[in-house]
């Protein structure tokens, strides 16, 4: 679908410089020599990274959940490793950016879950990055949710194969319109089988050559979409275990979890077991862990809070690592770690350097797993979220309020003990000051990034990164995956800040739906002083899908539609930053059309000299 260096020096954000194509095939060529140079042994492991969506700690049964049952998820643990006390941010994108970075994720200028806060700067190393440099092939499966228009994309950060979505959340988990390598395709039954095919296919093509494979499910995220059999188990099961905040649980919403659970469970298994058909077992590491708390009021072992929360509920969660005949089998990890660990300790336990231009925050567990510690430090992790921040040492948990909480003695966070240990208290909140602090002020830069246009041959603007003028409104209250509607007047717009970092002829193509009796509407495009015009001239209007896989309503997330392509002709964009806007000079019906996004087309250039050549990375 869908380089000047487009990324934070020493908290100064700097936009893109006219791009040079020597440089440009010098550093694709440089980056091609290396991945030779440093082709790894045969022996080096596989690393499969399994990610869920939304799924609590309490969400297995290896935790004590008696609700539901998890026997391949739970196995990693008989066979390999289980952490006690892993922690993650409290919702999907700042977790899955200190995963690939190393670093906690406002850093990397990740402050939202969409309309642009979810990107990861472009001066951060990512984890594929690393591998790939190291000669690994790499993947990611599913929904990657830290950047959408390259040089932001999966492909433009170590990833040599995508096949997922980048948005935050999916309208629909049956058959959906999914993203392969820049191309838009449709995908094949169940979302969640059909990213694990598409896992095991690149396993069976890379069985020969250290891979690194992260398969990101986006379930049990809403909506509560799951297949039938799964359902069945569930829809009639009394729920015995309920979580601590009893009033509030939907019991329908938490069956629906449970057995998006059970399937990815079910998909586990058939990772695991094609890794064994291909003689793969003991050269992979398998690491299980999910990207924040639970997404609903579920057992969750008494932990207070949920997604969202910077409480032990909201940023506890499942991990789980096998490496057969390395790490010992039933080993019990009680140290705590965080997903900022992740980084430098499967590149330890890989055998590969960091290589990384930055300071990492996390730190490798590598000597925890395989028992090569003497004595392990205390240490604080720190979470933030949305104006909030606590901190966890291995004993204790400092709350947003300053209260103190001894995690071992009080689990559920129900007595401040302050008052008990005053100079600690007093110590850690000065910590945390100093923490949230840092936080909010690397931060600040991040909130003014144009979305790029012109680094690959297409660029996708969704609605979810535009802002709507007038009576315009969203399709749903979340944005991700949402589209324009309610376009009725000349005075209504819808404009995206964008940064151009190739300048050139565009072609502009809508994706757009409209009613027989409103079609005409003259719709422009324009930027600056450059303009292109198209009529509405073909009707369209395909019902919303969706609702008839839900197992509980849905209240953010919006339905889906096929929305057709209506190319309005080419216009011409200039180097730099500046707003594009979409507005109606004429109206003859009720409506203009109900809109999904803007594609921007580059034309090839009048010298015959390619309109951009793919790198991991924009040039300095």
């Amino acid at each position: 679908m869908l380089g000047s260096r487009l990324g934070r020096d020493n908290g100064r954000r700097s936009f893109v410089r006219k791009g040079c194509w020597i440089g440009i095939l010098a550093a694709a060529f440089s980056g091609l020599a290396w991945t030779v140079a440093r082709r790894p042994s045969p022996t080096h492991p596989n690393i499969l990274i399994i990610l869920a969506d939304d799924q609590g700690w309490g969400d297995l049964s290896i935790h004590g959940n008696t609700n539901l049952s998890t026997p391949n998820i739970d196995s990693l643990a008989r066979d390999g490793a289980l952490f006690e006390y892993f922690f993650v941010s409290p919702v999907c994108s700042p977790t899955r950016a200190e995963f690939l970075t190393g670093r906690y994720h406002w850093r990397g200028g990740v402050f939202s879950t969409s309309t642009g806060g979810e990107r990861l700067d472009l001066d951060e190393t990512t984890i594929a990055e690393v591998f790939k440099r190291a000669g690994y092939a790499t993947a990611i499966f599913g929904k990657w949710h830290n950047g959408s228009q390259h040089p932001y994309h999966p492909n433009a950060r170590g990833f040599d194969e995508f096949y997922g979505f980048t948005s935050g959340h999916w309208a629909s988990y049956f058959d959906p319109p999914l993203e392969h390598n820049g191309r838009w395709v449709r995908g094949r039954g169940y979302i969640t089988d059909d990213l694990t095919d598409r896992a095991i296919r690149f396993i069976e093509q890379h069985r020969d050559r250290p891979f690194f494979c992260y398969v990101a499910y986006n379930t049990p995220h809403a909506p509560m979409q799951v297949p039938d059999r799964f359902w069945q188990k569930l829809a009639q099961r009394e729920i015995r275990l309920r979580g601590r905040e009893g009033e509030r649980e939907d019991i329908q919403f938490t069956r629906a979890a449970l057995a998006m659970v059970e399937n990815i469970d079910w998909n586990v298994g058939r990772l695991l077991r094609k890794l064994d058909q291909l003689g793969l077992r003991q050269r992979t590491i398998v690491f299980y862990f999910s990207d924040n708390g639970p997404n609903s009021w579920r057992w969750n072992g008494d932990m207070k809070g949920r997604k969202g929360s910077v409480d032990e509920g909201g940023v506890r969660v499942p991990a789980l690592i096998r490496w057969p005949g390395r790490i010992p089998a039933g080993l019990r990890v009680s140290q705590i770690a965080a997903a900022i660990d992740l980084l430098p300790t499967f590149a330890e336990l890989a055998g590969i350097r960091t290589e990384v231009s930055k300071p990492l925050d996390g730190i490798s567990l590598a000597p925890l797993l395989l028992g090569q510690h003497t004595d392990w430090p205390d240490r604080m992790i720190f979470q933030y979220w949305n104006g909030r921040a606590s901190l966890r040492t291995q004993r204790f948990r400092m709350d947003p309020q300053g209260q103190l909480f001894d995690m071992l003695a009080d689990p559920g966070q129900r007595f401040d003990v302050s008052a008990k240990y005053p100079e600690l208290a007093a110590k850690l909140r000065q910590e945390l000051k100093r923490f949230k602090a840092e936080a909010e002020r690397e931060l600040a830069p991040a909130k003014d990034r144009p979305f790029t246009v012109g680094y690959a041959p297409v660029t996708w603007l969704p609605a979810r990164d535009g802002i709507p003028h007038g009576g315009v409104q969203r399709s749903a209250k979340a944005p991700n995956c949402s589209y324009f509607t309610h376009w009725t007047s000349l005075q209504d717009a819808i404009t995206w800040d964008i940064e151009v970092g190739q300048a050139g002829l565009y072609e502009v193509v809508l994706y757009y739906t409209c009613p027989a009796p409103d079609v005409g509407s003259l719709i422009e495009v324009s930027f600056d002083n450059e303009s292109v015009r198209g009529r509405v001239s073909l009707a369209h209007d395909p019902p919303l899908y969706g609702m008839e896989h839900d197992r509980v309503p849905r209240e953010t997330e919006s339905y889906m539609k096929d929305f057709r392509p209506l190319s309005l002709g080419h216009i011409r964009l200039r180097h730099g930053r500046g707003t594009l806007t979409v507005r109606a000079l004429e109206i003859p019906g009720k409506q203009v059309m109900d809109l999904r996004a803007i594609e921007l087309r580059q034309l090839p250039s009048r010298a015959g000299l390619p309109v951009l050549v793919p790198v991991s990375r924009p040039p300095a």
